[in-house]
């Protein structure tokens, strides 16, 4: 009983015991299942180069990243798997492979080059698992994003990088440049170089060697390496190093073997591309003070989220004995990637595993990372990058100016960016204004020349032409000396740029060439300079550097003088205009002088045929002042007296024109260029300026058979004396120098074409090209240039007094338009006022005769009283014809007495009976009293 008693007490309370935990056991599978369904892993694959330093700090970012949203993250949770690429395309495509078919994942991250990019993305491609590669081609090919749908490319911006390096170089005006970059089969950054080259010649400097080493992996011996292939860069004249691509490790024995040689001294620089200033963050300080005075590009980015703030405490907490602590851009752009991915996971929704809408998520990506901004255009990274120009010195580094492809150069960030709001275009230009640490210790806003300095081992190497066309310019005594225009100029130069140039070591070195080959010998760097009267010319100047011109240049037409003689000479001081214009203003004011004079003035009296007589005779001998006949009238007075007036300014004229003609050699009119060729004569060039025989051809068209070459002075003069030419073309230079010997014998005519004078030649891209223009240029400003000039081109004053002065112009109207004006206005004013006087009193005379004539006294009046006037004007009244004026002009008395009356201070008073009864006389003694 008692066991049945307890067996059935226990019974109920095992069944309940059995029921709670069967309930519990069900409600832990539902958790259970829940927490299945909701929590997902994503598995990412890496493929990066795990040992190198780049590839250590990319694995801690996105380590980092993934843990930093695997911490907040409830659902999803981002598994990272990493394998080494080795920088190897094959080994990377197959580290992909084994990632998609053994790890599952769902997206892969990494590939430092751009082949191992495109093996992996083609794999990709076929499995559907999108490509997030930290490579691009340097050159873009035509539908890469065809080719590889699933790619997404988060490279640097190759372009803009390299015209970046290409504006540092334009800044500091360096024109010729080395670069050097570490071979890699695999690598596929050959089309870097082509890129750089091309950002070059937009700045108008070029590449003059570049260097490749071998791979710093294979060398057994990269000291002994290293020094052998910069040994090679010696012979150089370019001092501007630019890295364009190389390891860490490389750049380290590069720059410690290079300073043992010399090229981290004054003078040079050097430039490293991104990928090892990007690691200068996080590199040992053993490694600065090889790289002292070195320039870098550093891709520009925020420091001030708490994203990076997180990421450099931990990177500091990893490197220790590092300079400074912090991830470089490669470590920021690897955390941006797996940023990337996170917000798009986020996105999606958890039970979609459809890898297209994964990639279309990642493109969509618009958020600003530690890296910069990340947002894509076509599949890749479209964003206006910010470079940064750094300085490593005092072993570490410096930031100087900021880039942008739009603003170049800008010193602030905060100008960069109003600029950017404004939309301007580049505000401060082209230059650097931060001082640089430059190899050597030099610290200056100034550049290094960049170039090699000459030094007495090695020096300047200066090409002197040996034969000239004249010896005035270059010229070699017996005893191997050298003097001259040009010599003397170098000297001038050469002692202004002493103190830059370690006294500018030279050696000259005499070439019995033609300036052709004399500039071939520049071209190919055998030597450094030319120092003679080379012409400065367009097509030279693309492969050569020339000086400021020292002397001016262009072709002058040399002729034999030979005067022309003309029985006609005596007409040439005038125009044919001012000899009729002469003539027709005389005819005219003699007429007038007649007209007013005729009736009163015996010596105009007369018949009709003494009057014309005595005016012609008047009208020239008042040419010499001769004329012995007297001016009654006043009005007559005023016109002769504008008359002679005009006669001496005319003959006064005359006689300084005619004496300039008597005086001045008349060179015969009409030989010029023009004339040469109609005639088919013989010209004459130096035969040392090829380029003046082209320029005859096909400038002036000359036939090449009218075209006779030249050998020196002596040649000239013998060939203008046998009459084998008959002119002859040279340049300015050296027709001032043959004119100042042979004046008296030859003239020139300045031709319409000009040159670039005459200037020294360097190899293109020297900077000694400027120096020496700056220093010729203070020659010329101080009058040095002009006395040298002077000493050596135009030495004689013979002909400078003797030269053949222009022909003397004939006068033309123009100069005397004024005076004829004058005179003739002056004329007909006296002679307007004549007609209305004698209109006035005869209106008068015929107003009282019509009233005596209705008294009866008077009868046969003519009305026509214009006709009258004229016939009174001209000396005939009623078919009368006063031949006596003494008889007819008597007022009251004999003519005699009737001019002493008029001619009196006082008018005498006059009988009106004597008017009445002698109307004749009355009318003679009103036209007299005018």
């Amino acid at each position: 009983m008692n066991l049945y008693a307890q067996t059935s007490k226990a019974v109920p309370n095992l069944l309940l015991r059995l029921s709670l935990i069967k309930k519990l056991l069900l409600f832990m599978c539902l958790i259970g299942a829940q927490a299945t369904i909701n929590f997902q892993n994503i598995s990412v694959g890496v493929v990066i180069d795990v040992n190198s330093e780049m590839g250590k700090q990319q694995r801690r970012a996105m380590q980092i990243a993934a843990q930093s949203f695997n911490n907040y993250s409830e659902t999803q949770n981002v598994i990272l798997f990493f394998l080494d690429s080795g920088r190897n395309p094959l080994q990377a495509a197959s580290a992909a492979e084994e990632l998609i078919s053994k790890k599952k994942v769902k997206v892969i991250i990494g590939m430092e080059t751009w082949l191992e990019a495109a093996l992996v993305a083609d794999f990709g491609n076929k499995v559907q698992v999108p490509v997030i590669s930290f490579s691009s081609p340097p050159i873009v090919p035509p539908l890469m994003q065809h080719r590889w749908p699933f790619l997404i490319q988060m490279a640097k911006n190759h372009a803009a990088h390299m015209n970046c390096i290409a504006d540092v170089i334009h800044a500091y005006k360096w024109q010729k440049v080395i670069t050097i970059y570490e071979d890699n089969p695999y690598s596929g950054d050959s089309g870097m170089l082509s890129l750089f080259s091309e950002a070059l010649q937009k700045v108008n400097s070029q590449i003059e060697y570049p260097l490749v080493l071998p791979p710093f992996t294979s060398l057994s011996d990269p000291k002994g390496v290293v020094l052998d292939e910069l040994l090679k860069l010696l012979p150089l004249k370019s001092r501007v190093f630019v890295v364009l691509h190389a390891s860490l490790p490389m750049v380290t024995h590069l720059l410690r073997e290079a300073k043992k040689i010399g090229f981290l001294g004054k003078g040079s620089a050097w430039i490293i591309n991104e990928g090892i200033t990007s690691m200068l963050e996080s590199v040992n300080r053993s490694v600065l003070p090889s790289i002292e005075g070195i320039l870098g590009i550093k891709t520009y980015y925020s420091t001030s989220s708490n994203a990076y703030t997180q990421l450099q405490e931990n990177f500091q907490a990893e490197h220790a004995g590092i300079v400074v602590s912090k991830p470089g851009y490669d470590a920021l752009r690897a955390y941006d990637s797996i940023t990337i991915i996170t917000k798009a996971l986020e996105k999606m929704n958890t039970k979609s595993s459809n890898s297209t809408v994964f990639l279309e998520e990642m493109l969509s990506s618009n958020f600003n990372g530690l890296s910069g901004n990340i947002r894509f255009k076509e599949s890749h990274l479209s964003y206006t990058p910010i470079f940064r120009i750094i300085n490593v010195a005092n072993k570490k580094y410096t930031e100087l100016d900021f880039w942008t492809p739009k603003l170049k150069f800008t010193r602030s960030y905060k100008i960069l960016k109003d600029s950017e709001k404004r939309g301007d275009n580049a505000t401060e230009g082209l230059t650097i204004t931060s001082p640089v640490v430059w190899p050597g210790g030099l610290i200056s806003v100034d550049p290094p020349k960049g170039w090699k300095v000459p030094t007495d081992a090695d020096p300047l190497k200066v090409a002197i032409p040996v034969n000239p066309a004249f010896d005035n310019f270059v010229k070699e005594d017996s005893q191997k000396q050298y003097n001259g225009f040009c010599i003397d100029v170098f000297h001038e130069v050469r002692e202004i740029l002493s103190d830059k140039y370690a006294g500018l070591p030279y050696v000259f070195e005499p070439l019995d060439e033609s300036y052709d080959r004399l500039l071939l010998n520049v071209i190919n760097e055998s030597h450094d300079v030319i120092v003679g009267d080379v012409t400065i010319l367009a097509n030279r100047s693309k492969d050569v550097s020339f000086t400021q011109p020292y002397t001016e240049s262009g072709l002058s037409l040399i002729l034999p003088i030979e005067t022309e003689g003309s029985a006609w000479l005596f007409m040439k001081p005038f125009s044919w205009e001012m000899w009729i214009a002469t003539v027709c203003i005389l005819i005219y004011t003699m007429f007038i002088v007649w007209f007013l004079e005729h009736h009163f003035n015996p010596d105009f009296g007369g018949p009709l045929k003494n009057q014309i007589s005595t005016t012609l005779w008047f009208a020239f001998s008042s040419l010499f002042y001769a004329h012995r006949e007297k001016i009654n009238t006043n009005p007559a007075r005023v016109v002769v007296g504008v008359w002679l007036f005009l006669v001496f300014v005319l003959t006064s004229s005359y006689t300084a024109n005619l004496s300039s003609m008597l005086t001045v050699k008349r060179l015969k009119s009409g030989r010029d260029i023009e004339w040469l060729k109609q005639n088919n004569l013989p010209v004459g060039c130096d035969n040392s300026s090829t380029f003046v025989k082209s320029y005859m051809m096909n400038v002036y068209n000359f036939h090449p058979q009218q075209i006779i070459e030249v050998d020196g002075e002596h040649d000239i003069v013998d060939k203008f004396k046998s009459k084998r030419i008959s002119a002859l073309f040279l340049e300015s230079p050296y027709e001032k120098v043959f004119l100042n010997k042979y004046c008296k014998d030859y003239t020139a005519v300045t031709a319409a074409y000009k040159f670039g004078g005459l200037g020294f030649v360097f190899q293109k891209g020297s900077p000694m090209a400027k120096d020496f223009s700056e220093a010729i240029l203070t020659l010329a400003e101080n009058g040095r240039l002009k006395a040298l000039e002077d000493q050596w081109l135009t030495p004689s004053k013979e002909c400078s007094n003797n030269s053949t002065s222009p022909e003397t112009e004939s006068l033309t109207l123009n100069n005397f338009w004024g005076l004829y004006i004058i005179c003739a206005t002056i004329s007909t004013i006296c002679f307007v006022r004549s007609l209305l006087t004698n209109y006035l009193h005869n209106h008068n005379y015929y107003h009282h005769e019509e009233e005596a004539q209705l008294e009866g006294n008077k009868t046969g009046y003519d009305n026509n009283v214009w006709n009258k006037e004229f016939r009174i004007s001209t000396g005939f009244y009623n078919d009368v014809n006063f031949k006596n004026l003494g008889r007819a002009a008597t007022f009251g008395g004999t003519g005699t007495q009737c001019m002493r009356r008029r001619n009196s201070s006082k008018w005498e008073s006059i009988s009106t009976s004597d008017e009445l009864a002698n109307p004749h006389r009355s009318q003679s003694a009103v036209i007299e009293m005018m």
